[in-house]
């Protein structure tokens, strides 16, 4: 392999890390996005948001191949609008773990993100959206949030921090999700076992591509088994401290083009 592509998977985070705050990427990591297609590498958009939500920034990006979606239950073929693979979290295992959730600290306010490529995120009356640019549809009740297979739940409480809420739910859910921690105000439950990593190693197995190839870049928990699979793991200088204590480096935030830096580093302009 050239010296220029010794990582030639490039899988990056959304939220906190290949976007800044008003949900852009900047024109600096744009251009060494660029020229890692250029050099011949493949960049992998690696996100909690499920496909449909998804889908406008990979047509910004200008992308149009794999995106791993959904905390990696989810593939997405982006030039096909189409999932190549994806698994639902089950209706009764979901009640179930939120049942065993709200035993321990009261009332939690939940969501959904239905599976498919035109699937809708749904909010139940209390849950607030973490994040106003994503739309959202209110329903009256939580049984209605069942209402078609879903990929995940997504999780606020009144008091209790996201690491507090995120700590209960580890303690209690046991075998019936796997429990995130994917930005503010999100924790998460998805189908057990699946993580960032899965689908990446998934998304890489399309590609001919061995977890050697991989650098990865994130800014929250989530991130950590993207971290662990991948051959080099970024945190932003804006990321979360449990993925900071695993990082191999520590980039500059997303708003001051950490990716860029490190890709400049590694795919100069020649």
């Amino acid at each position: 392999m050239a010296a220029s592509l010794a990582y030639a998977l490039i899988a990056t985070d959304l939220d906190g890390t290949l976007l800044r705050g008003d949900d852009t990427p900047s024109e600096r990591s744009l251009a060494a996005l660029a020229r890692v297609a250029a050099a011949g590498a493949r960049h992998l958009v690696v996100t909690g948001r499920p496909a449909p939500r998804v889908r406008p920034l990979l047509d910004a990006l200008g992308a149009t191949g794999l995106a791993v979606c959904g905390q990696g239950a989810q593939l997405y073929d982006a030039g096909a609008d189409r999932l190549l693979w994806s698994v639902t979290l089950d209706r009764e295992q979901a009640e179930t773990a939120l049942g065993k959730i709200e035993a321990e600290v009261g009332q939690v306010y939940a969501a959904v993100d239905q599976d498919g490529v035109d699937g809708l995120t749904l909010i139940e009356p209390g849950y607030l959206m973490p994040h106003p640019t994503l739309p959202a549809v209110r329903v009256d009740r939580r049984d209605d949030l069942w209402s078609a297979p879903i990929s995940k739940v997504l999780l606020r409480h009144p008091v209790l921090s996201d690491d507090e809420l995120a700590a209960v739910a580890r303690g209690v859910v046991g075998s019936l999700a796997t429990v995130t921690m994917s930005g503010p105000g999100t924790v998460e439950l998805q189908p057990c076992g699946i993580t960032k990593a899965t689908g990446l190693a998934m998304a890489a197995e399309h590609l001919g591509l061995g977890r050697e190839h991989a650098l990865a870049f994130g800014d929250m928990p989530n991130d950590i088994p993207m971290f662990q699979w991948a051959a080099h793991g970024v945190a932003m200088a804006n990321a979360h401290p449990e993925l900071k204590a695993v990082a191999d480096e520590i980039t500059l935030s997303n708003e001051d083009d950490g990716i860029a830096v490190v890709l400049d580093r590694l795919f100069p302009e020649r």
